[in-house]
């Protein structure tokens, strides 16, 4: 699958678990809405990534990685909270932003194949 389906697909995947656990918090925090802004984020580079333009790749890694590694934090606290909801979201929300980074690296490697070639 190529890497801007694949950072499509995880934009959407974070905008959505996030409005999900905001919206079924009994106590609501603007902070479970962080994955959204960097899925909207990410979803603003979709063209640029179609395109293969380098710039605005790295930009949309940068933002999957520092999701990515975002997500530990609230992992640790809902494994705290025994709440299972949470963990499948955030779970989820890792899984596919990591499977994004492994999307992006594999086409950075096959660009420069290219270009070497």
């Amino acid at each position: 699958m190529k890497a801007h389906i694949i950072s499509l697909v995880n934009s959407v995947i974070l905008i959505s678990m996030s409005v999900w656990g905001y919206l079924s918090s009994e106590t609501p925090s603007v902070t479970a809405l962080i994955p959204l802004f960097f899925g909207v984020g990410i979803l603003l580079c979709y063209v640029g990534v179609k395109k293969e333009n380098k710039a605005i790749a790295h930009i949309s890694v940068l933002l999957t990685l520092i999701v990515l590694v975002a997500l530990f934090m609230p992992l640790k606290g809902a494994f705290g909270r025994e709440d299972s909801m949470a963990i499948f979201r955030i779970v989820i929300m890792i899984l596919s932003s990591a499977l994004s980074m492994v999307a992006f690296v594999r086409s950075f490697i096959a660009a420069r194949k290219k270009r070497i070639d």
